[in-house]
């Protein structure tokens, strides 16, 4: 998985490789071996803050590093000049919002999109970049650039498939389970049979990753299977709807959660912690939405937090989000054409 990450990352004789990510990280646990290996330099910092990371940046030359979606939110949103020389960054962890590459990208990053998972042994999906889409607005680049991709050199195979485990139709529409096979695949959970069998089946290991496959054979995670809103009988994907969340220049971070409701049974809760200096109502950010997505995608409750909460490896905390959309209380409506169902 070294070998690979770094062939596929095109990774240089003697980078300066900063670490932002846990080593404990899918995305990071291969390059201790990996920048020996190509006779690197290690720059270590114990917090990810955006000012210290931009003058490590600048102080030592760094080429390469990792970063959450969340982490180069961060970059991106910090009031820093562009830099000075390119830095190369792997994204991997969640699906990375559009809106967030085009920013970190016009610093001066050049982002570059993986995807795995710790029972993969590291990123075995990688978004490979062609030529000619250099060519393409910057728009149109990061929306392509968003997606997962295709699967690296020394990773056998990468399928979604239908509840009947058949793969599904190449359009970018159909959705399915993300399923793995190759050797990098754990052989299973300790002590956890009925775990691994769930995981585990007909010689693929089952993601819980809902996604898509476009003509050009790239994969689009949708969403995680618990993640997936269910509203009025529409299934409704989290990641589009915070992809759009993220092109409010006022939001600085957003997670979608679901939340009961009188009559669509569920409906999308979003919550927003927003950049410093900007106000913004809660109706202001759902005509936001009305303006960028079908009507039955749009939140009906938004929350305002000072910031989100993360994981270790800086990913957000849905558990906890669906745990405060749950005391919420189900939504209630004196008639029912206050509940959206058109398509």
């Amino acid at each position: 998985m070294t070998v690979d990450s770094l062939m596929d990352w095109a990774v240089p004789k003697q980078p300066v490789f900063l670490w932002t990510l846990a080593m404990f990280h899918a995305n990071g646990w291969c390059f201790p071996w990996g920048i020996a290996a190509v006779g690197g330099t290690n720059i270590c910092v114990r917090k990810f803050d955006a000012p210290i990371i931009f003058s490590l940046i600048t102080r030592h030359r760094v080429t390469h590093m990792c970063a959450s979606p969340v982490l180069l939110n961060m970059l991106a949103n910090a009031n820093t000049p562009n830099l000075e020389n390119p830095v190369h960054i792997l994204a991997a962890g969640a699906p990375p919002p559009p809106a967030v590459i085009q920013r970190t990208e016009s610093l001066g990053f050049i982002v570059s999109h993986g995807y795995g998972l710790t029972e993969t042994g590291g990123v075995v999906v990688s978004c490979a970049w062609k030529t000619k889409w250099n060519h393409f607005p910057a728009e149109e680049r990061a929306r392509l650039k968003a997606r997962q991709g295709v699967r690296t050199c020394l990773t056998t195979e990468v399928d979604v498939v239908t509840r009947a485990g058949e793969s599904v139709k190449h359009d970018g529409i159909t959705l399915g389970e993300v399923v793995i096979r190759g050797s990098c695949v754990m052989l299973g959970y300790l002590k956890d049979p009925e775990r691994t069998r769930n995981r585990l089946k007909n010689g693929y290991f089952y993601t819980g990753d809902v996604g898509v496959i476009y003509e050009d054979g790239y994969l689009e995670i949708k969403d995680r299977l618990n993640d997936v809103i269910t509203s009025s009988g529409k299934i409704v994907s989290s990641v589009e709807m915070e992809s759009v969340l993220y092109m409010n220049p006022a939001v600085n971070e957003a997670a979608v959660v679901a939340r009961l409701d009188e009559y669509c049974g569920r409906t999308a809760c979003a919550f927003v912690s927003l950049k410093e200096g900007m106000v913004v109502t809660e109706e202001e950010i759902i005509e936001h939405c009305k303006k960028n997505m079908a009507t039955y995608m749009v939140p009906k409750t938004v929350v305002f937090r000072v910031e989100l909460p993360k994981s270790s490896t800086g990913k957000i905390k849905k558990t906890v989000l669906r745990q405060t959309a749950q005391e919420m209380g189900s939504i209630t409506y004196q008639n029912l054409n206050n509940c959206s169902i058109e398509s």
